[in-house]
């Protein structure tokens, strides 16, 4: 089969449901072998969008292309080549991994069957528990599960929605360990996540809200291009002082990190001196820093939803 520029190209996606336009007007290129983040908060559109990429759903506008297929026209040839690993455990628990593995393989016709699964579950690391029902794994053993379940087939694109919520941290480095794995293999990765350490191992991230594309760019870009700067108040985070810096006309939000404050804002030299003059009068240090990805996201938040600033992150 004849390799793609994109293996995603989709323009203009949107989904209705009723009255509410949960997607609207998507636009997204993937190249081969590429990961991609896919953020943004509760509600907006995401999983909707992973739904008309892999088949399941039909927009009701929009063009392009999976994986050379069209989208609208040809959704039942997508499915063949997309492994989707969904949210929620789908997996039947009063069976063992093996079984469910079995099961999977029939669906897909997959032959020689037996060899197939064998080869699979030595791959995921699987082998040694394929005997234990599905319904008695941990977390990250279900998730484990589930990825092997979903690249069984070889899929050309994988799909994975919020796929580590729930799992513990070392779980949740090794499924990205093996993710890399598989891209470096071929294999394309559309993820979606609320982590933002595990954003910043994607090649690129897209930014939605409210069913809208607001951002998307390497981590380094969509942080640039946010226009937020970043200080670094060294004094004891108290609810006084942060509201005191939240009164500043230049501040958009402050955060707790340990024994300092990180005060964003879009207006660097006002920012330098109004912080520079409060911190003067009040005996405090203030250095610039590093506006992180978590700034970002929450900047884009507090726009999307209309939000006057200043915003103050959660203790």
């Amino acid at each position: 089969m004849a390799e793609v520029s994109n293996v995603i190209d989709v323009a203009n996606l949107t989904k209705r449901f009723g009255e509410a336009t949960v997607v609207d007007h998507i636009s997204l290129k993937v190249a081969p072998g590429e990961i991609v983040g896919f953020l943004g908060p509760n509600g907006s559109g995401k999983t909707t969008t992973i739904r008309m990429i892999c088949g399941l759903l039909t927009p009701d506008e929009g063009e392009g292309t999976v994986l050379g297929f069209d989208v609208i026209r040809e959704s039942r040839r997508i499915k063949a080549q997309v492994g989707y690993m969904t949210q929620r455990f789908s997996f039947y628990e009063d069976l063992t991994i093996e079984e469910n593995l079995f099961f999977v393989a029939r669906l897909y016709d997959l032959e020689p069957r037996r060899q197939t699964v064998a080869e699979t579950l030595e791959s995921l690391g699987l082998a040694s528990r394929r005997r234990q029902l599905s319904g008695t794994l941990s977390g990250g053993w279900k998730q484990r599960l589930a990825l092997a379940a979903c690249i069984m087939h070889k899929p050309r694109l994988l799909l994975l929605d919020e796929p580590t919520a729930g799992v513990d941290p070392k779980a949740r480095r090794e499924f990205w360990d093996e993710i890399h794995r598989l891209a470096a293999g071929g294999l394309t990765v559309l993820v979606s996540t609320h982590y933002m350490d595990e954003a910043e191992r994607c090649h690129r991230i897209s930014y939605i809200s409210y069913g809208r594309m607001l951002a998307t760019g390497t981590v380094e870009e969509v942080v640039r291009k946010s226009g937020l700067h970043t200080f670094v108040v060294r004094a004891n985070p108290s609810e006084e002082l942060m509201n005191a810096l939240l009164d500043l006309g230049s501040v958009s939000q402050v955060a707790p990190f340990g024994a300092t404050l990180h005060v964003v804002g879009v207006d660097a030299a006002k920012m330098a001196e109004e912080l520079g003059a409060y911190a003067g009068k009040h005996g405090l240090s203030i250095e610039p820093g590093l506006t992180s990805l978590e700034d970002v996201f929450i900047h884009f938040m507090s726009a999307a939803n209309g939000a006057p600033k200043p915003v103050r992150a959660a203790r």
